[in-house]
């Protein structure tokens, strides 16, 4: 399992931005797959966004697609979410995960399956 820490969550207002980043700690970073997940109070988790890292392929979910783009750089490890046109349907925590398998099921599902390790998590609260 890799290391995975995320930072830029916080509180904002509707139709602000906010940008998360996620350090990962794995040595081969552009040979993992990342993604990021969300669980909003009282809902199960989703995943709305993950990139190959090796070629820059991305799926993202159609409750964010256009609002929310993600993004890495492989020098830093690091891959970013940046959230445009935030709601306050997006409230949720928000976490990093690194994915065995780079398919759009895994990728978009509840990240019971397929994750290798997950961040601690963000908080991002919309207000509106």
């Amino acid at each position: 399992q890799v290391q995975l820490v995320e930072s830029g969550g916080g509180l904002v207002q509707a139709g602000a931005s906010l940008r998360l980043s996620c350090v990962t700690s794995a040595p081969t970073f552009n040979d993992l797959p990342m993604g990021w997940f969300r669980q909003a109070p009282g809902k199960e988790r989703e995943g709305i966004s993950c990139i190959n890292t090796s070629d820059g392929t991305t799926y993202s979910s159609n409750s964010v697609k256009g609002r929310f783009a993600i993004s890495v750089d492989n020098a830093e490890n690091t891959v970013y979410l940046q959230m445009n046109s935030l709601k306050p349907g997006d409230t949720a925590v928000y976490y990093c995960a690194a994915i065995n398998y780079y398919t759009e099921d895994i990728c978009l599902g509840d990240g019971s399956l397929g994750v290798d390790s997950w961040g601690k998590g963000a908080l991002v609260t919309v207000s509106s």
